[in-house]
């Protein structure tokens, strides 16, 4: 991807995450690596809104998570994301946001349980982080962010929010809509009585293969696009 395409990509996943719950007044955010650098990586800026990122405000950081350049100011959770790039070469986007179900999931302790579609695609691992419910402001907490996180597709930050990763923004982005709303569904499970009988062990790898295919992310990124689009006229 060049500039013009990592920036029209951070914009619009912005855009499709504020418009399906993610948002949390100016608090969350988003970044793309730069595939030819992978040393740098694009980044929402601090003050604004998920919906309001733009080529002028975006921010772009190395590894260390300094700014490089860029018209905005720099997250002070920056940490998170950095520190995820330097242990997970595989990982191109990394978001983080506070998700009301998710949060709510989180400060219950219970695991994820692969009760529906969306919580299927975390059947392969959903880790804690419990060191502090604080902001990530440090190297060394964003560190542990990345120890919790693993090799993993996310994390629960407990009673604080989730970091989501990708091979690419489009999964990314998809991964944290399907996330909160799993969490979402296992909570309303949980207040009707529980979980009832569940399918098996191969039947959930199947879905999992079915559903985390690279272009099920993109062919869902882009519908959702379309339909951010249409709002924001």
């Amino acid at each position: 991807m060049n500039k013009q395409e990592i920036t029209e990509k951070l914009i619009a996943a912005g855009r499709i995450l504020e418009t399906n719950g993610q948002g949390d007044l100016t608090r969350g955010h988003v970044s793309i690596r730069v595939p030819e650098d992978p040393n740098h990586f694009y980044m929402k800026p601090h003050s604004f809104g998920f919906d309001e990122i733009t080529p002028e405000n975006m921010v772009v950081c190395d590894l260390t998570g300094e700014k490089i350049s860029g018209g905005g100011r720099r997250h002070s959770e920056v940490f998170i994301h950095s520190e995820i790039y330097k242990v997970r070469p595989d990982v191109m986007s990394v978001i983080h946001t506070h998700p009301t179900f998710a949060v709510a999931l989180s400060a219950t302790g219970k695991n994820l349980e692969s009760i529906s579609q969306p919580s299927v695609a975390f059947c392969d691992g959903l880790p804690y982080f419990t060191e502090t419910i604080d902001l990530i402001r440090s190297p060394e907490m964003g560190a542990g962010v990345a120890r919790a996180l693993g090799a993993c597709k996310a994390v629960l930050m407990r009673n604080h929010g989730v970091a989501v990763v990708g091979q690419s923004v489009e999964e990314s982005t998809i991964l944290a809509i399907m996330l909160d709303n799993a969490c979402q569904i296992q909570l309303q499970v949980m207040a009707a009585g529980g979980v009832g009988e569940k399918f098996t062990d191969q039947s959930i790898q199947r879905l999992h293969h079915n559903i985390t295919r690279s272009e099920q992310y993109v062919v869902n990124f882009e519908y959702l696009k379309r339909k951010a689009e249409r709002f924001y006229r």
